[in-house]
């Protein structure tokens, strides 16, 4: 149990470790993080322009079949799937069907009726098809989201894109801080707990804790930035047009036939679903 737990944990931060079975590491972890950008990403931009709620709802579905095959689901993330984004859309859906100008869409026939204002099902259409493409965006980012990391979207970027190293391995740095900054930030609160200076309750003492730790974390900030850039520069680092690499991150065949697959998915949900006829 110990030795599998250590094999998954490895496979989130590196998609191309070798697992122990197919079913310790989902397929979406061992995918190039491009390839999970490329099937998604044009699908999300199609989404913005369309008006009606079956399109946005088929792709929603589309993600979340995805979602449930490809990612290891924790019970934070059924959480956020199945209560937290429908709750959301609903939310939505229901503040634009209230917001939305009757006299500018066709009424249709009346849901709500509250002294001189009326909420037509016409308004709950135009809501609702907002609230939905706006959740079916949501899911379908999470596919790349619940699945890359950011040091091997960078490397990724690096090696098949062609970013230059100096600006790819900049960002891997950034990356590389922010669990220090947290580490770094635990140590300064447990400092100040120690010296009985966490104050009292309260807005204005929590504003008062947080200003007595800017000042050691961006000091600390600024340490380890310096040890970086000396590091980096004894190592000659942006002194050569290339690098080796030690972390490859592959293009291999299985990325290609995802995002051929998914393109071929949202085309065709595209033709069946969308209303061409209407302006």
């Amino acid at each position: 149990m110990t030795e599998l737990r250590d094999a998954r944990s490895a496979a989130s931060f590196d998609p191309y470790a070798e697992a122990p079975s197919a079913s310790a590491v989902r397929f979406l972890y061992r995918l190039n993080p491009l390839a999970k950008l490329a099937g998604p990403a044009p699908a999300m931009v199609l989404l913005v322009f369309v008006r009606d709620a079956v399109t946005p709802l088929a792709f929603l579905a589309l993600a979340y079949a995805i979602l449930l095959v490809g990612v290891r689901m924790t019970k934070r993330l059924a959480l956020v799937l199945f209560v937290a984004l429908p709750v959301a859309v609903a939310a939505i859906g229901v503040g634009f069907s209230v917001w939305t100008d009757p006299t500018r869409i066709e009424p249709g026939a009346v849901v709500v009726q509250v002294g001189s204002w009326t909420l037509y099902s016409g308004m709950l259409q135009i809501g609702f098809a907002t609230a939905l493409r706006l959740g079916a965006i949501v899911a379908l980012s999470l596919i790349p989201g619940l699945s890359t990391t950011g040091p091997d979207l960078a490397r990724s970027m690096v090696q098949q894109l062609r970013v230059p190293y100096r600006i790819g391995y900049t960002a891997l740095a950034a990356f590389r801080f922010v669990p220090r900054f947290g580490h770094e930030l635990d140590v300064i609160r447990q400092a100040h707990r120690v010296r009985g200076a966490h104050g009292g309750r309260g807005p204005l003492s929590a504003i008062a804790r947080w200003s007595g730790y800017l000042v050691p974390l961006l000091a600390g900030a600024i340490r380890h930035a310096e040890r970086v850039a000396l590091a980096m520069d004894a190592r000659a680092f942006g002194a050569h047009p290339d690098r080796t690499e030690r972390h490859l991150v592959p293009w291999r065949p299985r990325d290609t036939v995802f995002v051929i697959l998914f393109l071929a998915a949202s085309t065709a949900l595209f033709w069946l679903l969308f209303p061409w006829g209407l302006s």
